[in-house]
């Protein structure tokens, strides 16, 4: 059989969980994948670099290293376009790859709506790099106030976990929670959304429904109703977007850039998307963003590129949900799984024991469950 060239675009969750069907083939295949990052950033526990000291590097693994070990071509570059009738991926430095199947697993990044004076004043949490920084700015222990803007699972979660940041300081600080709906948590049950609103009422973090941030103008932040907090930090996790080479593809696409796939994962025979920047129909709309479902789609759309290459029929994708778990940092947890209610500190621990699980490399698993101390 000749061989063919399989490219994976994105080293995450989904890209990783490709990577490894397809090595463990028996077909000739050449396996390359691009990154911009040189390591797999475990996302699900960034916000505990802050609040619970889990070390960066710990969530962190080195693909280059990954590559020599498992024997697949590293691409340590970003991708700038994708020509899909052509098969051919074009990186930043210009280097033109073509490919027999690619699979698009880019993930997702902050969405800053275009606004550039938030986007350079304001911390984020794409990766490994912005918490290195967000605890360097914490360490020089120069704000007053840290205001989240944004107020789903990402926002309530870093709001706790700098709540515990400024407990174990001693920082007598604000912190703020920021969203422009009518509630938190987007369309989560109302019962979530209630214990969530208590939890974070007895901690030392504010919620303003139905604002938004205005500007930055120094160190102030302006917020919606005439608010303004002086000397704050701003940290947005008001959405997220697709890269930009796949928002510049000309096909079916959400308002949050994710491409409309069928249900065997394909943009066409020879493309296929896994993870935040699929759109798989679900019920009434998108399957929501996961990392069960990155995990499980970037296994299948490996699956269904051997079946094409051997002709045989493709499996289409059926999502198993688990449920969901929003972390607090004050083991106030809560969420659904298996179809079964769960808050408090058995929401916690399962939320860290899946997390451990899913860790790439026994030392991180390892190394992970010493740092987390649930009390």
């Amino acid at each position: 059989m000749a061989l063919k060239r399989v490219l994976i675009i994105g080293g995450g969750f989904a890209g990783l969980s490709s990577l490894h069907i397809l090595l463990r083939s028996r077909l000739n295949l050449e396996i390359l994948l691009i990154d911009r990052k040189k390591e797999f950033n475990f996302l699900p526990l960034l916000p505990d670099i802050v609040g619970r000291r889990i070390a960066p590097d710990l969530l962190s693994y080195n693909l280059q290293g990954l590559s020599k070990k498992l024997i697949f071509r590293f691409i340590n570059q970003e991708v700038s376009a994708v020509d899909i009738d052509r098969k051919i991926v074009v990186t930043k430095t210009r280097e033109k790859l073509g490919y027999d199947y690619l699979i698009i697993a880019a993930g997702s990044q902050t969405n800053f709506y275009g606004n550039k004076e938030i986007e350079e004043n304001a911390l984020k949490l794409d990766g490994l790099d912005d918490m290195r920084k967000m605890l360097a700015v914490l360490d020089r222990d120069i704000f007053d106030n840290y205001i989240i803007c944004g107020g789903g699972y990402t926002g309530i979660e870093i709001a706790t976990n700098l709540d515990l940041y400024c407990k174990r300081k001693i920082k007598n600080s604000k912190i703020v929670i920021v969203e422009r709906a009518g509630n938190l948590l987007g369309p989560l049950p109302d019962w979530m959304k209630e214990y969530v609103i208590d939890n974070l009422g007895k901690t030392n973090i504010e919620i303003l429904l139905n604002c938004s941030v205005e500007k930055i103008q120094g160190k102030d932040i302006y917020i919606s109703s005439n608010r303004v907090y002086k000397n704050s930090l701003l940290v947005w996790t008001a959405g997220v977007k697709t890269p930009d080479f796949v928002n510049r593809l000309e096909q079916e696409k959400n308002s949050q850039g994710r491409i409309r796939i069928d249900d065997y994962l394909r943009l066409n025979n020879s493309c296929f998307v896994a993870g935040d920047c699929a759109y798989f129909p679900y019920k009434n709309g998108p399957l929501r963003m996961a990392v069960q479902f990155s995990i499980t789609q970037g296994r299948l759309a490996a699956r269904n590129i051997e079946n094409s290459i051997l002709n045989r029929p493709l499996k289409k994708f059926k999502p198993v949900d688990l449920g969901y778990i929003i972390p607090m940092a004050n083991n106030k947890s809560c969420g659904n799984v298996l179809g079964i209610n769960v808050k408090g500190l058995l929401a916690t621990l399962l939320h860290y024991l899946m997390c451990i699980y899913r860790t790439q490399g026994w030392k991180n698993k390892i190394g992970i469950a010493r740092h987390l101390t649930i009390k």
